[in-house]
């Protein structure tokens, strides 16, 4: 039975941690044993443990939180591959696929490093990425973005991410959210989820909501996640937002919700999800919204209309665009008959092309084919 291990870098469960969990099952199905390098504590170690899977420390960073040097992270992953020797190592960012690079072309152990994010690369971050056998690119976008920096082209392919189409399924909203927040139940919950960062564009969404809060007085944002950088860039960005939402005519109309473990149940209650992504290679809330039939307006970037190719799926807007997307926004409350007709374009597309099931059965394809070229 082949061994896997996989590399991770932080201890949180976002996106891709998540698009990570969702493969385990069809993996070991196909009859490979997995075996996570993650750090020791948090959401993510929790989840991997109940997967059952086992779990060997590899803190990225101290006690205090401070990141521990390149050279350190290389000198603990090359004794981590001698304890266990794997046969095939999978880091599943790109932040890991770039520290485990070089480490892993001084062995013969087959590689494949994740691309999960589009952003700037040094040449040199592009060279420790090309050390791999294998590179997985989560959309075309971010295939293309990668390729044009430098990154080798044939070994560089696209892999979607896959969601579990039984976990995120369309339910009749219950009400339970608006209890929770003590709204009225003809409360229109409009929907942010992600981190909290510049890169997710949460001032446009609230921006916007000013607009639409005016026209639609029973309208309420609902933002789900936190903040995690601790850079002073992001803590202003965070109080920025927060100031926002407490300035009329938002103040009353925008609920923090922090970081939620009922994401499958809430999406069901909200009545439209809106993305306002400045960057998005494969947004993962993008396809769990589809998955349980939230009707969906987002930023046109990245991998996005790799994942909604059509209007009849999910409405999609320039990024930057506050009084567009305010438009659209108003556009689809003022129509539920188009909200249900989106919602079900979405989960049909979501069925035909992003089931976990299939990911995880191109994702053990992969781990054949650089097998087999050991």
């Amino acid at each position: 039975m082949p061994n896997v291990l996989m590399l991770f870098e932080y201890p949180t469960l976002n996106g891709g941690e998540r698009s990570a969990l969702a493969l385990v099952d069809g993996i070991r199905e196909a009859g490979f044993q997995l075996l996570a390098a993650a750090p020791r504590n948090g959401e993510l170690a929790e989840r991997l443990r109940a997967s059952g899977l086992e779990l060997v420390p590899f803190d990225v960073h101290d006690a205090e939180g401070v990141r521990r040097s390149r050279e350190q992270l290389r000198l603990q992953l090359a004794a981590l591959l001698d304890a266990h020797n794997p046969d095939i190592v999978h880091a599943n960012s790109l932040s890991m696929s770039r520290l485990s690079g070089p480490v892993l072309s001084e062995t013969d152990i087959p590689t494949i490093g994740h691309l999960r994010d589009i952003m700037n690369v040094s040449a040199g971050a592009i060279a420790d990425l090309n050390c791999h056998w294998r590179l997985l690119a989560v959309s075309q976008a971010t295939r293309n973005w990668y390729v044009a920096a430098g990154l080798d082209a044939e070994k560089t392919k696209v892999m979607v991410n896959g969601i579990d189409l039984g976990v995120f399924r369309p339910t009749s909203p219950t009400g339970y959210l608006h209890t929770e927040l003590r709204l009225p139940a003809d409360s229109m919950l409009i929907g942010g989820i992600g981190q909290i960062g510049m890169r997710k564009g949460l001032d446009v969404l609230l921006e916007s909501a000013q607009q639409v809060v005016v026209k639609f007085p029973r309208a309420h944002f609902v933002i789900v996640g936190q903040r995690h950088s601790t850079k002073q860039e992001a803590v202003d960005y965070e109080r920025t937002v927060k100031n926002m939402a407490t300035t009329p005519p938002l103040a009353g109309h925008v609920h923090f919700l922090g970081t939620r473990s009922d994401v499958p149940q809430l999406l069901n209650e909200l009545t439209l999800l809106v993305h306002a992504a400045r960057q998005e290679p494969l947004g993962r809330v993008l396809l769990e919204a589809a998955a349980v039939a939230t009707p969906i307006v987002a930023t046109d970037v990245g991998g996005t209309r790799e994942i909604f190719p059509t209007v009849e799926s999910a409405r999609l807007v320039p990024i930057d665009a506050p009084r567009a997307l305010a438009d659209v926004i108003s556009e689809l409350l003022s129509s539920s008959s188009e909200r249900d007709r989106m919602g079900a374009a979405a989960r049909r597309r979501v069925e035909q092309s992003f089931d976990s099931r299939n990911a995880a059965k191109t994702l053990v394809q992969h781990y054949q084919e650089v097998l087999d070229q050991a």
